[in-house]
């Protein structure tokens, strides 16, 4: 019984080890080119990612997403696997299928689909404020 019990600890180290916990995704994340930012937070159960547009910089093509600012961007995206959450999104007026994986403590991937044909990929860092 002894040894059982030795290898299920051993056996629940592996996992870990394999899946090793990453800080919360909740904080605000910016995209690679600097120009936009996300606020992202546990949400629902406590599982659930949720997020909203929080931050466009002053570029001219920024004008045209204005209206979106601090609206709902991820309503409850449920996990789809270690650090990562799938579900419906609204990107800058857009409905997509969106996936964010975190793939270290600062840094993220936002990938969305539109009509499963227009696809785009953005790479996010944590921003410190």
């Amino acid at each position: 019984m002894r040894a059982m019990s030795g290898f299920m600890v051993a056996c629940c180290f592996s996992l870990a080890l394999a899946f090793p916990a990453m800080a919360s995704p909740a904080g605000t994340w910016e995209l690679e080119t600097r120009d936009t930012r996300f606020t992202l937070e546990m949400c629902g159960d406590g599982t659930q990612v949720c997020g909203q547009l929080s931050w466009l910089s002053d570029a001219e093509y920024n004008e045209q997403y204005k209206p979106y600012l601090n609206t709902p961007m991820a309503d409850r995206l449920v996990p789809a696997g270690p650090n990562r959450w799938q579900g419906q999104m609204q990107l800058f007026g857009h409905r997509v299928a969106g996936t964010l994986t975190q793939r270290s403590e600062n840094h993220m991937t936002l990938q969305g689909c539109a009509l499963l044909v227009v696809c785009r990929s953005y790479e996010m860092f944590r921003h410190g404020e």
